[in-house]
C-alpha cells in the first residue's frame, strides 16, 4: 500500500528554514529535531533565499493588496444588496 505524502504548512516550513539559517545546528540535527528528511530543509532554506528580496522589494504592498482586495468584495456585496432591495421594493410595491 502507497504511503500518502505529507504536506507541511507554510508555518512550519519557515520555522525550519530559519532554523538551518540560524546554523546553530547541522541540517541532519535539525531533520531529526523535526522528524523530516534533510533534503526538505535544503530545499525550503532555498525557498527562503530565493523569496527575502520579494519581501523588501514589496515594503508594505501585501497589505495594500489585501486591502484593495477586501474592498472590492464589499463594493460587489453592497451592489448585490442594492439589486436585491430594489427587486424587493418592485414586488412589495406590485402587492400593495
Amino acid at each position: 500500500m502507497a504511503r500518502k505524502r505529507k504536506s507541511h504548512a507554510a508555518s512550519f516550513k519557515a520555522q525550519v528554514a530559519l532554523a538551518a539559517l540560524k546554523g546553530d545546528k547541522t541540517i541532519n540535527e535539525l531533520a531529526k529535531q523535526f522528524g523530516i528528511h534533510p533534503t526538505l530543509i535544503h530545499g525550503w532554506k532555498k525557498q527562503l533565499l530565493a523569496g527575502v528580496e520579494d519581501v523588501f522589494a514589496r515594503g508594505g504592498g501585501a497589505a495594500a493588496d489585501d486591502h484593495q482586495t477586501v474592498q472590492a468584495q464589499l463594493y460587489e456585496q453592497i451592489g448585490r444588496l442594492k439589486m436585491d432591495l430594489e427587486f424587493l421594493k418592485k414586488k412589495l410595491g406590485d402587492v400593495g
